[in-house]
């Protein structure tokens, strides 16, 4: 059933706040490389935090943006903003110097926590700044001794449980970021549904992500999800490379893994795949893209660790339909999370039949406010209670959904639908093929053809030739693509998503 919080509501309190109270203060809360937290460490640090950034100025409804590696410094940023009843504005502390223009433009934030070694790229964009953020400066003694001196008691703001908790931001991989403004009861509701409705978490439990804090995702799965039910999160701010995962996964033993289908793909694909011990490892997730059947088959065949393929978006928080334990179908994204409403309807709004391809419309007490300052896309998306997605999907009889692509990408090709994911998949079937995108690109006729871009796993001078021989023999004749382009990597958004966007601009 959806989560129904009482009317005065702050996440702050729900996710750490009451593990103190409830006499799990001496818990582990955090692993990280240099050592472990507890709730009450972790509360004392967040209590901090959030005194500093009162000192700083900020008040309750001010954006404050976290530009912050993974680590302690991370979660207690976070708890300390939303308990002083201000809001997190979560970017990749790696954004370029006109990405950090946009968004501080575009949120108009009052602080901005950063990183000291990554400072000078936020300082250089304040300086040109209409709407210059405070910059907060964390990690040199400077500031080790400001938040040494701050005190470790704070009271939590009395905030209602529909004001904005977070900002998201959408993918952007067809334009700019929207903010998508979720409220306290969002991030609660899913977990109650998700968290621990699916994935079944308990205070035993060692969760351990791919991606970084700053994706909603993650943010769900490796912090909010462990710490409604006091178990532990582990945290590193390196990148991501496959190597390191296999490392922490030796080093921490989590028994939950967060991934996303780009890891999926290198990590089966690496020499040392078969030597990994997984033992600790009880469950799987893979959100963010598509998980094509394939990889999937790969990585039962590799690993078999049960892996859990599902659906959210950032105007749901979180996701709300998956596959379940013991109930995974590969190629799927599973069921309707319990406490959410899906449905596959037409572009007027009617409801198809099982089996037909259709927008996704969703519903439950995860929905967010809206886009900020986006009204004509908020009055699209947001249709009373339900949300319009912009994923095409198919639905089995037995509930089991299908991801066709994004109604932008799916293409009219011969007169006929065509998901790229079809393609890609049958693409990524090749041995020599590492990753795959798929989009429509217009001929000198103005009609569109499928066109593919690959990444080699080893440079071959016929292998794009290959590929379009090997997807004729495999699809039908209007789905196979016309051109294959090989890339030494495909272009990523800001939260790590393939950009079709770029993709199509480099098409033309």
């Amino acid at each position: 059933m959806p989560f129904e919080p009482p009317e005065q509501f702050n996440i702050a309190e729900y996710f750490l706040d009451a593990r103190v109270r409830e006499g799990n203060g001496d818990r582990v809360a955090l692993l990280t490389a240099g050592g472990s937290l507890t709730y009450s460490d972790v509360q004392s640090l967040a209590n901090r935090f959030g005194n500093l950034l009162r000192q700083a100025g900020v008040e309750p409804e001010n954006r404050v943006i976290i530009a912050l590696p993974d680590g302690p410094e991370y979660v207690a940023a976070l708890f300390g903003i939303v308990k002083i009843g201000a809001v997190v504005v979560m970017v990749n502390p790696y954004l370029k110097p006109d990405e950090i223009d946009y968004f501080y433009g575009y949120t108009r934030a009052k602080v901005a926590i950063v990183h000291h070694a990554l400072t000078a790229a936020f300082a250089d964009a304040a300086r040109r700044a209409d709407h210059a953020p405070r910059l907060i400066r964390v990690g040199d003694d400077d500031w080790d001794a400001r938040l040494a001196g701050a005190s470790d008691e704070l009271e939590s703001f009395s905030a209602h449980r529909d004001d904005a908790a977070i900002w998201l931001f959408s993918g952007g991989t067809t334009g700019k970021p929207k903010a998508v403004v979720q409220t306290h009861t969002s991030f609660a509701n899913t977990t109650e549904c998700y968290g621990k409705g699916v994935l079944g978490l308990t205070e035993r439990d060692i969760t351990l992500s791919v991606p970084k804090l700053f994706f909603g995702y993650a943010t769900g799965s490796n912090l909010f999800f462990p710490f409604s039910v006091g178990a532990t999160a582990t945290l590193f701010p390196e990148r991501c490379t496959v190597e390191t995962l296999f490392e922490n996964i030796r080093r921490f033993r989590p028994t939950v893994l967060v991934n996303v289908p780009t890891m999926v793909n290198q990590m089966v694909s690496h020499p040392a795949a078969a030597e990994q011990d997984f033992s600790s490892l009880r469950i799987v997730t893979s959100a963010g893209e598509a998980l094509p059947v394939e990889l999937h088959e790969r990585w039962d065949r590799t690993f078999g660790v049960e892996l859990l393929d599902g659906l959210g978006t950032a105007e749901m928080w979180h996701i709300f339909i998956s596959n379940h334990p013991g109930r995974v179908r590969p190629g799927t994204l599973g069921t309707a999370v319990q406490g959410f409403d899906v449905k596959v309807c037409d572009g007027e709004g009617r409801e198809l039949p099982d089996g037909e391809v259709g927008a996704l419309w969703v519903r439950g007490n995860s929905r967010a406010i809206g886009y900020w300052q986006q009204m004509e896309k908020t009055q699209q998306a947001f249709r009373g209670e339900w949300y319009v997605s912009g994923d095409m999907v198919r639905r089995d009889g037995d509930g089991f959904f299908t991801y066709c692509g994004r109604a932008d990408d799916m293409l009219k090709v011969s007169g006929k639908w065509l998901s790229p994911q079809e393609v890609e998949n049958c693409l990524l079937q090749h041995p020599d093929v590492k990753e795959v995108a798929v989009i429509g690109v217009l001929d000198d006729d103005g009609l569109t053809q499928p066109r593919a871009f690959v990444v080699p796993r080893r440079p071959q001078a016929d292998l794009a030739g290959q590929l379009v021989a090997f997807a004729k023999e495999r699809l039908a004749a209007y789905k196979a693509p016309r051109r294959v382009v090989l890339l030494d990597e495909l272009p990523r958004t800001h939260l790590g998503k393939v950009d079709r966007g770029k993709l199509r601009r480099a098409g033309r």
